[in-house]
């Protein structure tokens, strides 16, 4: 009877153990754009038993996250996400940067080379080939023998192609102006699925109903108490209206907005994406093979447009957090339904998060201030000709980088260490400048505090400029001087976001208050699918996920 038992008890702790190393027959990624983690604890009432709170208390929650690099921007965050590493290997820098080689401007996923599938505009001409690093959804079409579906989707075309990298299926991203449709680019196919064509034809009377109804809290408006009044001189306008106040009359307002454009500028925008996701887990059928997994990777948009116009203290973010707690809440139901919830593992993170309105902070007694591109670009001409009687030493002013002419460089005789110095030392005294470091002391030193260890996991050898600066706190481009807010700092605001994992064999209640970073996300990923992480990844991973119920 004894053997009887003990044989019992061994088959038990086998068959749990079994349990725990399933793989997944889903990984859903989803990536708030322009979350901060702060949001979980300021919106946690409105949120009640739903959504984000029902994530947090059914699974693992980090609640000491954040991204450790600079620039903290959409794409860079997206990368680092699905990559598990940094600028410095990835090398995605920036949404836009200078090409120091061809001598221009590039955005992050544009390519000739590549036609719109799904609508007659220039949206489709777009591919991942800049990015270099691989990401967890290409080692699981490796894994897999290109077997089992990756697919992305976002309204931005950089957030639908970055995670899904070089190997996916498909990414979907949304065509708006007048067409209203999501397409892609003849890098992945040729033409679109019959059923996404006939969703498009089917999902503009959806469209039309949102465009011609008023945006209107979905609460009652005196029960948002986590954000200012609604009537605030620094917060944007749409195009017509006179005040960035409730009700948005989107019906009179998408002629000068847009049109469809103006939907991502709303929660709207972040329903429709939901709702054509779940339309790509029906029909794509995701979570469906008995033998290899699926990828959907999904970027939340809409966020990001509101909080830059709006700010992070804000009606209309609040607005939009609760809707958005709500959505998410409708789609866990429909994966449940769909694929099962034992079937699936779901992470929620965030790109990046956003400072608060430097004029409203100002106002407060908060120190902040605006930063001048086309001052400093003045400035440092200035000093170059007086220095070095030349004003054509600097090629480019972008993300906060300096890029100078190398070939000018030479034929004055000069060396590039010591023009990069002299630099150094006149930026450092100009207003609202925190610091600044050279590339050669980017490629010659270990720095192991902030902000020049995260200037440092940003910089990319081969594509980043001469001069890498930080501003100070709550400094942000002249660019928003009269209205909104921006991110991409390594400070607090723009770097501390929520990861938080759901689903599968997930730890139920689990939250962790270490220190962790973004890029231990890929790594885990790979673990949970147990296949080999991607080829530059952090080989840290988030070990409390794992722990028994």
């Amino acid at each position: 009877m004894i053997k009887i038992f003990n044989l019992f008890v061994m088959l038990h702790v086998l068959t749990l153990s079994a349990q725990q190393v399933k793989k997944p027959k889903l990984v859903i990624g989803i990536v708030v754009d322009q979350m901060r983690y702060d949001y979980l604890q300021k919106f946690k009432k409105q949120f009640g038993s739903k959504g984000f709170n029902r994530i947090i208390k059914n699974g693992t929650t980090y609640e000491n996250a954040h991204f450790n690099y600079i620039p903290t921007y959409t794409a860079v965050g997206h990368a680092s996400i699905y990559t598990g590493t940094t600028p410095k290997n990835h090398g995605i820098i920036g949404n836009n940067w200078y090409d120091k080689y061809n001598d221009k401007s590039v955005y992050v996923v544009h390519d000739n080379s590549y036609k719109t599938i799904g609508s007659f505009s220039n949206e489709g001409k777009r591919s991942p080939k800049r990015l270099i690093a691989s990401t967890v959804s290409d080692q699981l079409k490796l894994a897999q023998h290109f077997k089992g579906k990756v697919i992305g989707i976002a309204i931005k075309d950089r957030s639908a192609i970055l995670p899904v990298g070089h190997a996916a299926d498909i990414a979907y991203w949304f065509d708006g102006g007048k067409i209203g449709n999501w397409v892609s680019s003849s890098y992945y196919t040729e033409v679109l699925p019959s059923w996404v064509s006939l969703y498009n034809t089917m999902n503009k009377l959806k469209l039309s109903e949102y465009l011609t109804s008023p945006w209107v809290t979905r609460k009652k408006i005196h029960k948002y108490t986590e954000s200012r009044d609604d009537f605030s001189e620094y917060e944007g306008r749409f195009n017509g209206e006179e005040k960035p106040v409730f009700p948005h009359d989107l019906g009179a307002l998408k002629d000068k907005n847009g049109t469809y454009d103006l939907l991502k500028n709303t929660p709207f925008g972040n329903t429709m994406t939901l709702d054509f996701a779940k339309e790509i887990v029906k029909n794509e059928t995701l979570g469906k093979s008995k033998k290899y997994s699926d990828f959907l990777a999904i970027s939340i948009s809409s966020t990001d447009y509101i909080g830059h116009k709006y700010g992070a203290g804000s009606k209309e973010i609040e607005d939009a957090y609760i809707r958005l707690n709500n959505d998410l809440n409708d789609f866990i139901n429909y994966l449940n339904r769909k694929v099962g919830n034992k079937n699936y593992v779901m992470f929620v993170t965030a790109d990046h998060g956003v400072v608060e309105i430097p004029n409203y902070l100002m106002e407060h007694k908060i120190p902040g201030g605006y930063f001048s591109k086309k001052e400093l670009f003045i400035k440092l001409n200035q000093f170059m000709d007086k220095t070095y009687g030349s004003y054509s030493l600097i090629k480019d002013y972008s993300n906060e980088q300096i890029f100078l002419d190398h070939i000018e460089i030479d034929k004055l005789g000069l060396k590039l260490e010591e023009v990069q110095n002299q630099l150094i030392n006149e930026i450092v005294t100009y207003p609202n400048v925190h610091r600044a470091v050279s590339a050669y002391a980017m490629q010659n030193a270990e720095f192991t505090k902030s902000p020049l260890s995260l200037l440092q996991e940003g910089y990319h050898q081969k594509r980043s400029g001469d001069i890498l600066l930080t501003l100070e706190p709550t400094v942000i481009s002249d660019y928003y001087t009269k209205t909104g807010t921006t991110h991409g700092s390594g400070y607090n605001y723009d770097t501390h976001i929520p990861i938080l994992f759901y689903g599968g064999n997930i730890k139920k209640g689990k939250k962790v208050k270490r220190p962790v970073n973004i890029t231990q996300i890929a790594p885990t990923l790979s673990n949970i699918l147990q296949i080999q992480e991607p080829n530059m990844s952090s080989h840290e991973i988030l070990t409390e996920i794992f722990e028994s119920n």
